[in-house]
């Protein structure tokens, strides 16, 4: 039977009260369970039901502790992350706990600068507690809720979950931002009756001076404070002012600040004691009306998040000249907001006039329209807006009536620090992306650096949006309203809704929206009308890859519509990428490029990436099959760790994987060297041709070589398969091609590539060590024994005469032929040691990518690195001896006897090599030490010792 949530909910809380009576001291543990269970009794059940009692315990407790001594007024904050070796409980969250006098907004404002600083709040525990404390703020006592006491301070406990804040820094500019706030909060709330007195007073003061204004302004003026004074207006601030004229310029004045008149959050002294006014500001000072109303420069950090609503009044001399003013600043309150207009001072004249011009009939229906369109006007507004404007705007609104059109009218703050612009938009196209893309226009078309907006939704066909754009070096002089109007038409359309409900479902809500904030502006017309909304969350999850250091990825798919053989690929890349450099790497696949699609995209905060949509007609059939063979091996290419040539078609045709597609690709660079009489390419579409006998090719070397699951029964039946396959081939060239490619696996003795580098990772080489007796092709004499090492970058090969041999590695300039120079070397050093021991051996690689840039340093650098690779597939093979017994090397399966000797010297190009030789010898622990390389810093030179064949 399922547990109900507030029976769990129940059972927690009974479970945390237990473990309070059990470790608390008895004079405590009275007082503390009441405080627990005031502490649990508002919180949903739901967001108890997957804490653990010791974590609800550890919450409740360490608020407790927090709150034993206080101070009256004192405000006790702490900001945390719980950790249980240091706090006894732990929390995913970081952990914020107030305790300070209960006053209004203080959940309000704290949470409010949460989200400011971009917190996101997981839960909020604010219970009011009446409790007792003695002269010294011990706390003695925790009442009841319904207990009467007329010593009890009400006191409010907070206790807020946010994302966890690991920066420590951060956490201490968290605590001071909150202990700030809640000093404003403080200073607002103590100052609130004192600043309402002011208000009163103003009102009762007019009547007595009055200014030189119209008689009845000075009416509706001082009704309107009367108004806000009777709840209507939060008073947040108040100060005084004195207007300050400069004696040499009268169209130049400031705002000296009145010592001593602050109130609320004006009451700590200014940064700086004047103000210079700007030219419109000081038109309106001076000008003959009794209140200033309209919108300060500073968002509220107490109650609403909204900028403080101002409320000026005029000081007058004697001559009728303004010298001040007395300035409150605040929030009108939600009953100002509720009440109808004819019931409102200052805004009941301005609607009348409205009325009078616009001339209706009154009973009329234009008339109940145009004061319904009066009702409804933002009311922030209505208080600002002067009777003229007032009226265009309305007229406006009402012409557009209930026909779902885009309207746009603006208003200019008097102050030029805003504009104000509402815009009517049919509610079937009002959504999160038209709202932000009419806020872009707006933006851009008055200069703005941010904006405010709210919208007004009823009955109507139509939205009614309203954006204050905010203007610092206030908008542009001349602007087009019907051509900003006309953009606004063309830009409203709603692909971001769906993609954000689409990361939302993908992600969870925390996630989903940092990647729809992310990219709800990042994708180009040409996406979002190719592609549906749900389809980018996967382009997202692949471009956030890239972001984190990725350099491309791909992504093959079949649409559902597509004919068989055709398929789709997207290359996702950090940097643009030319069709040119990615449609040989395709082809070589075996997929041919029919069309593509390209489409930048711009997150926020980052460089652009780049999505390319390619058509692809393919050969094989079944490629889901291989679909991540294809792309790890196409990713594999174009990082330059695979060769890029026809031979990565068979991972289409034969299902093959890069790496052992790279088996068959060393095989074919060493018949070239061994003298084949076929061309590369004609190896390449033999094999091409013959998937079947490839695939068995590779198995053949696994059932020989992997040291996991060698088989010597399967490889003789698959090298039967194999000859039985070949005797079917019907060309006689490519039955010799696939033959010689038996008899070289045939022949291996040894390979590198089941060993993997300390990573886990492969090799960037391929080593095998082959018994050239076996190898049909070569001519003789033929070596005893030899290594070919394989790469992208380099190719490389070692002959030796016999078991004991000793020979140079040279940097060989003859890509082509190497392994033919190397032969002849060899032969040679075999005369020349014909007395000796040893006898002749001979090395040397190539580099297949010497750098384009660089220069001969560039280049020897490359040659280094190569040489030490060719080094580490010479060792792979080679057995060590160890205590004196021969060992073999690590996941190598041997076909030959122990061959535990290898020594190298320097030729061509590598004289310098020694100790780079004999450092990689050490790396591998071989038994000859620093005797590996002659020549080196701490060897011999067996030529100045006499060691050679002429010595």
């Amino acid at each position: 039977m399922a547990v109900k949530a507030a029976d769990l909910e129940s059972e927690l809380i009974e479970a945390v009260r237990e473990r309070v009576r059990e470790r608390l001291p008895d004079d405590q543990a009275a007082a503390a369970e009441s405080f627990v269970r005031q502490f649990y009794h508002w919180v949903p059940a739901e967001d108890l039901a997957d804490r653990t009692p010791l974590d609800l315990y550890g919450a409740a407790l360490s608020q407790w502790n927090l709150g034993l001594h206080r101070a009256l007024g004192e405000v006790k904050v702490n900001v945390y992350n719980p950790e249980f070796e240091q706090h006894g409980w732990k929390s995913p969250h970081t952990i914020i706990q107030i305790i300070s006098d209960d006053m209004p907004f203080i959940v309000d404002s704290l949470t409010m600068e949460l989200r400011r600083q971009g917190y996101g709040i997981d839960l909020v525990i604010h219970p009011v507690v009446r409790v007792r404390r003695d002269p010294d703020g011990r706390l003695t006592d925790v009442l009841e809720p319904s207990e009467a006491a007329s010593d009890a301070i009400a006191e409010s406990v907070l206790h807020a979950e946010v994302g966890r804040e690991r920066d420590s820094e951060e956490l201490a500019k968290l605590r001071r931002n909150l202990e700030r706030v809640l000093e404003e909060v403080r200073r607002a709330v103590e100052d609130w009756d004192a600043m309402r007195a002011q208000a009163t007073r103003l009102a009762q003061e007019l009547p007595s001076r009055p200014p030189p204004v119209d008689p009845k302004e000075i009416e509706e003026a001082g009704a309107f404070l009367d108004w806000v004074a009777n709840d209507h207006f939060t008073f947040l601030g108040y100060r005084e002012y004195e207007l300050v004229l400069n004696d040499d310029d009268d169209d130049e004045a400031s705002l000296k600040v009145l010592p001593d008149t602050g109130l609320g959050i004006l009451r700590a002294p200014p940064k700086s004691e004047y103000t210079t006014l700007r030219p419109k500001a000081l038109e309106l000072a001076r000008a003959p009306h009794l209140l200033v109303l309209t919108k300060a420069n500073s968002r509220s950090t107490v109650h609403r998040p909204v900028y403080l609503d101002y409320i000026g009044v005029k000081k007058f001399s004697a001559e009728g000249e303004v010298v001040g003013e007395c300035r409150f600043l605040g929030l009108y309150t939600t009953a100002a907001y509720r009440d109808r207009l004819r019931d409102i001072p200052l805004l009941r004249e301005k609607v009348a006039g409205v009325l009078a011009r616009a001339g209706f009939p009154p009973a009329s229906h234009d008339r109940k329209a145009l004061l319904e369109v009066l009702e409804s006007y933002p009311r922030d507004s209505l208080f600002q807006v002067n009777t003229e404007e007032l009226f265009t705007i309305a007229m406006g609104i009402l012409g557009v009536g209930e026909r779902p059109r885009i309207r746009l009218f603006v208003r200019p703050d008097a102050l030029d620090r805003f504009v104000e612009c509402l815009v009517t938009i049919p509610r079937d196209r009002f959504n999160t992306e038209n709202r932000e893309r009419v806020a872009a226009i707006l933006l851009q078309a008055f200069g703005g650096t941010h904006l405010d907006w709210s919208v007004q939704l009823s009955e109507s066909v139509l939205a009614r949006v309203q954006y204050i754009i905010h203007c610092p070096d206030g908008p542009p002089a001349h602007y087009d309203v019907s051509e900003i109007e006309a953009r606004l038409i063309n830009a409203t359309r709603a692909w971001a809704d769906e993609l954000r409900a689409a990361l939302v479902e993908a992600h969870g809500e925390d996630r989903g929206m940092k990647l729809y904030r992310r990219y709800e502006r990042a994708f180009p017309p040409a996406y979002r009308s190719d592609w549906l909304a749900r389809s980018a969350v996967s382009d997202i999850d692949r471009i956030e890859q890239i972001r984190a250091g990725e350099r491309t990825i791909i992504s093959l798919y079949r649409p559902l519509e597509a004919a068989t053989g055709v398929l789709r690929c997207k290359l996702y890349s950090a940097g643009g990428v030319s069709l040119s450099e990615v449609l040989p790497t395709f082809e070589h696949m075996g997929a041919r490029v029919v069309d593509e699609r390209p489409y930048e995209i711009v997150p926020a905060g980052s460089d652009p990436m780049w999505l390319y949509d390619f058509g692809l007609r393919c050969v094989a059939e079944h490629v889901e099959s291989v679909r991540d063979i294809f792309q790890d091996t196409f990713l594999a290419a174009s990082r330059g760790e695979l060769e890029d040539d026809g031979l990565n078609g068979l991972v289409l045709r034969a299902a093959l994987t890069g790496r052992q597609i790279s088996v068959i690709r060393a095989v074919a660079r060493y018949l070239r060297q061994a003298g084949i009489a076929y061309s590369d390419a004609y190896m390449v579409r033999t094999l091409i041709a013959h998937p079947d006998i490839a695939t068995l090719l590779v198995r053949l070397f696994t059932a020989r070589f992997d040291p996991d699951r060698s088989d010597p029964d399967a490889a003789d039946r698959l090298v039967a398969e194999i000859e039985e396959a070949i005797d079917g081939v019907q060309s006689l060239d490519e039955d010799r091609i696939l033959r010689n490619f038996l008899s070289v696996i045939r022949a291996m003795l040894r390979t590198s590539y089941f060993r993997l580098a300390d990573d886990g990772t492969p090799r960037p080489f391929l080593s095998f060590k082959l018994d050239p007796t076996a190898i049909p092709i070569l001519p003789r004499p033929r070596p005893r024994f030899e290594i070919f090492v394989y790469s992208p970058r380099f190719e490389a090969v070692h002959l030796r005469g016999g078991k004991v041999a000793r020979g140079g590695l040279r940097w060989s300039d003859r890509p082509e032929d190497f392994r033919t120079e190397i032969l002849g070397l060899m032969k040679a050093q075999m005369v020349k040691n014909s007395l000796i021991v040893p006898v002749g051996a001979k090395g040397g690689f190539v580099v297949k990518r010497p750098p384009a840039q660089g220069g001969r340093e560039a280049q020897i650098e490359e040659a280094v690195a190569c040489y030490k690779l060719f080094l580490a597939g010479l060792l792979d093979l080679t057995d060590n001896i160890v205590a004196g017994e021969v060992v073999g090397p690590r996941r190598v399966v041997r076909y030959d006897d122990d061959d535990p000797y290898l020594v190298v010297a320097a030729d061509k190009g590598t004289a310098e090599f020694s100790d780079i030789a004999n450092g990689v010898s050490a790396s591998y622990g071989f038994w000859l030490g620093d005797a590996f390389a002659s020549g080196g810093s701490h060897g011999y030179d067996h030529k100045a010792m006499g060691i050679t064949a002429r010595g």
